[in-house]
């Protein structure tokens, strides 16, 4: 099922917000074999919104529309919507009702403005927004459908996962079984990955497609099944999934869709292994990737942010001489700040990290974007490599937090071998 996606908000055309509605929709239904094949930003101009309808519904049946459905003046999405499917404007009790639930929830007294977000076109269908206070309104029309959603993502993510998809998906049901297998390569780039499965792509069925989804550090490849036969597709998808996972070799880090930190804790809680970490550049940042995930406290013990020198001797251990004789960004240094994480908390493994995250602070030996990394078991081992990695300071430290993840990952698997 092909899906348009109109975007809608003065603030998305000046950058003060980023749309990111459209993304979640995109990823969201593409398991179930449906596609975003049109993607339009839009002011808050009835005309502007008018004409992005009249071209969505050219090429899809299914258009999505987020943002313009406050309750200020600049909001008109509302509106527009009345006038393009017709109708009149009505208050509906039961929507009032769940505005007032929903202000009655968080503390706070209606007021006259937002009491206006009950008064909906009468040629909608309203689903009941439980996160906020703009109604989902649904439209139909010749056999095509528009879904009004509020613009907040949380609002967009939280209703559209638990009841307009679920009800979209009811209306245009279709015969086509889909299937997914992903796994996640590193150490290697997309080129060169593409260059050694070519032939193999080449050689895929039609009812397959390979994707490939690069993110900081890993490549998400993602074989897409799409057949009217629903276990000649499932088998197929899954033996097709095992020869990419021999093709990808050394390079192969990780069978299913997971992200470095959730793929590291779901091998320290199976093998009963702990993990800690010690900072400097990336500022803690490894330690909230693993504790952001639910459960993480079975296997993370704790982290240290040694951004100063004084800090990295007195709490983590680091020798003052190798400190002057190799400067903090070291492959020397970064292996005592992981030897000393593992002795501060007991843990199996730690991580350390150590760079010039920039935009200031290279110099011609070590410039911005040089970043050691070592980790090390509790025994002493120790793996350690200087990287360079490119772009800002936010990139650098999240391609240095992704790839002290991806070796601890390395590391744990030799631990348990």
């Amino acid at each position: 099922m092909k899906t348009s996606v109109i975007v809608i908000g003065d603030e998305l055309l000046i950058g003060q917000v980023t749309d990111t509605n459209s993304g979640f929709i995109a990823r969201h239904i593409a398991p179930y074999g449906w596609e975003v094949n049109d993607v339009q930003t839009v002011a808050d101009d009835a005309k502007q919104i008018r004409r992005a309808i009249d071209r969505a519904f050219e090429s899809s049946d299914v258009v999505l529309t987020t943002g313009g459905l406050g309750p200020t003046k600049d909001d008109i999405t509302k509106s527009v919507l009345r006038d393009y499917f017709g109708g009149e404007m009505i208050k509906r009790k039961d929507v009032l009702e769940n505005v007032l639930e929903i202000f009655r929830r968080r503390g706070i007294k209606i007021n006259v403005l937002t009491e206006g977000q009950a008064i909906v076109p009468s040629t909608a269908k309203v689903i009941q927004n439980r996160v906020g206070t703009a109604p989902i309104m649904w439209f139909e029309r010749e056999g095509q459908t528009l879904v009004a959603m509020p613009g907040v993502p949380f609002e967009t993510q939280e209703m559209f996962t638990s009841e307009v998809f679920p009800q979209l998906l009811k209306k245009y049901q279709t015969e086509m079984s889909v299937a997914h297998h992903t796994i996640i390569a590193e150490g290697i780039s997309e080129s060169a990955l593409a260059m050694r499965l070519e032939e193999w792509e080449t050689a895929l069925p039609d009812y397959l497609h390979l994707a490939y989804l690069p993110k900081p550090g890993i490549i998400r490849l993602r074989l897409d099944g799409h057949h009217r036969d629903s276990e000649l597709i499932e088998r197929e998808t899954a033996e097709y999934a095992s020869e990419l996972i021999g093709l990808c070799g050394d390079n192969f880090l990780y069978d299913g869709d997971k992200t470095p930190a959730e793929i590291l804790l779901e091998k320290l809680i199976s093998t009963g292994k702990t993990v800690s970490t010690a900072e400097s550049c990336t500022g803690g940042n490894i330690a909230h990737l693993i504790t952001s995930i639910p459960g993480s406290s079975e296997a993370m013990l704790g982290g240290v942010v040694a951004y100063s020198n004084d800090v990295k001797q007195r709490v983590l251990g680091v020798d003052g001489e190798t400190l002057k004789e190799h400067g903090a960004v070291s492959i020397p240094v970064v292996e005592q700040m992981a030897a000393g994480a593992c002795r501060a908390t007991g843990s199996d493994i730690a991580m350390a990290t150590s760079g010039i995250a920039g935009p200031g602070g290279g110099t011609a030996e070590k410039p911005v974007g040089t970043v050691c990394i070592a980790v090390a078991k509790r025994d002493g081992t120790t793996i350690s490599q200087t990287y360079h990695f490119p772009g800002n300071r936010s990139r650098v430290i999240d391609r240095a937090s992704q790839t002290a993840l991806i070796m601890a990952i390395r590391m744990l698997d030799k631990l348990v071998e």
